[in-house]
């Protein structure tokens, strides 16, 4: 789930990302993975353990780590829940324009079926 934090402290690239790419985030490979060490366990091996609940361990540092998890997923949720508002809201102006563009079609085609008649 280390993932998952530093895909949103990178924005919606993330969420937009290839779906081999994503597979490799989710499954923890990568180079920020093997620098972690277990959530809530205390500094990692780079040293720099984010905090000095986080870098005591125990059952703080665990709690510590499992709410920033959840944090971060509540964002990947707003964040997917406004990619997916934008996408219909997206969706609905091209119907909207495909409409139009079928009304002036039809409009040009009785312009020239009149000047058929016309002549």
């Amino acid at each position: 789930m280390a993932a998952v934090g530093a895909m949103f402290r990178s924005g919606l690239r993330g969420v937009m990302a290839l779906p081999q790419q994503q597979r490799a985030w989710n499954s923890g490979s990568g180079s920020g993975s093997d620098q972690l060490g277990e959530l809530g366990k205390g500094a990692g091996k780079g040293g720099g353990g984010g905090g000095a609940i986080r870098s005591a361990g125990g059952a703080f540092g665990k709690r510590e780590a499992a709410q920033e998890e959840r944090y971060f997923r509540e964002k990947e949720r707003e964040q997917l829940a406004n990619l997916r508002k934008h996408h219909e809201e997206e969706i609905g102006h091209h119907k909207k324009e495909i409409e139009r563009l079928q009304k002036e079609i039809e409009r040009h085609k009785y312009k020239i079926k009149d000047l058929k008649h016309d002549d």
